[in-house]
C-alpha cells in the first residue's frame, strides 16, 4: 500500500510540477509577444496564422493523447512545451481586450478554483467518472455554442457559455485528478518512464482544465456590453 500511495503522489506531483511548468511558459510567452510589435503583427494581423497555430495546438494535443505510450518521456515532454508555447502565442490576444489587473483577478480566482477542485478529487471518495461519460458532449455543445454566438454575439449567451464552461472544467478538473490517481491501477507505475509518460499526460489534461477555467473566467469578469 505504501508503494501503491508512493507511485500515485509522484505522479500526480509530477503532473502538477509539468502543468505549472507549461503555465509559466505559456505566460513568458505571451508576455514577450505582447511587448513585439513585430510578433503581434505577424500572429493576429494574419487570420491564417491563427488558425494554424489553433489547427497545431489541435495536432499536438491529440498526437499526444494517441501516442503518449509510443514515445519516449522525452518526446512527450517536448511535444507538451510545444504546446504550451503555442498557447501563449494565440493568448497575447487577450493584451488587446483586458488590463493586466484583469489578467491577473481572473488567474488568482481560476488558481483558487482550480486548486479546490483537485484537491476534491484526489481525497473524495465519490466516484466521478459520470462526469467523464458526459465530458466529450458538453465539449462539443461548448464549442458549438461559441461558433454560433461569434456571429450572433448575444450577451446572454455569452455569459451561460461561459458561466457553463467554469462549472464544468471546474468538475472536470476534479475527474481529472481522480483519472490521474488511478493510472496505478491499469499501468506498471514501477517504470519511471511510464511514470514519466503519465505525468506528462495528466499535466496536459490539468492543463487544459485550467486554460478553460481561466479564459471563462476571464470573461465573466470583464464582460462588455
Amino acid at each position: 500500500m505504501e508503494g501503491y500511495s508512493s507511485a500515485t503522489n509522484t505522479i500526480l506531483s509530477k503532473a502538477y510540477s509539468w502543468m505549472t511548468i507549461g503555465l509559466i511558459l505559456t505566460g513568458v510567452v505571451a508576455f514577450l509577444t505582447t511587448n513585439s510589435p513585430t510578433m503581434l503583427n505577424i500572429i493576429h494581423g494574419n487570420p491564417f496564422m491563427r488558425i494554424v497555430l489553433i489547427i497545431a495546438q489541435v495536432g499536438l494535443v491529440w498526437y499526444l493523447s494517441m501516442n503518449i505510450f509510443n514515445m519516449s518521456a522525452s518526446s512527450a515532454v517536448a511535444s507538451f512545451l510545444i504546446y504550451s508555447a503555442l498557447l501563449g502565442l494565440t493568448l497575447s490576444i487577450l493584451a488587446f481586450y483586458y488590463t493586466g489587473q484583469q489578467i491577473a483577478g481572473a488567474f488568482f480566482i481560476s488558481a483558487g478554483m482550480f486548486g479546490g477542485a483537485s484537491l476534491f478529487g484526489k481525497v473524495t471518495k465519490q466516484d466521478l467518472s459520470s462526469i467523464g461519460h458526459y465530458a466529450i458532449m458538453f465539449i462539443i455543445g461548448i464549442i458549438l455554442a461559441s461558433v454560433v454566438n461569434a456571429f450572433l454575439r448575444n450577451s446572454a449567451l455569452d455569459f451561460i457559455i461561459s458561466f457553463v464552461a467554469v462549472v464544468f472544467f471546474t468538475a472536470l478538473t476534479a475527474y481529472d485528478t481522480q483519472v490521474i490517481i488511478g493510472w496505478q491501477k491499469s499501468v506498471d507505475v514501477n517504470d519511471s518512464e511510464t511514470r514519466n509518460r503519465l505525468a506528462i499526460m495528466g499535466a496536459l489534461k490539468l492543463y487544459i482544465d485550467f486554460i478553460n477555467i481561466f479564459l471563462h473566467m476571464l470573461n465573466l469578469l470583464n464582460r462588455r456590453n
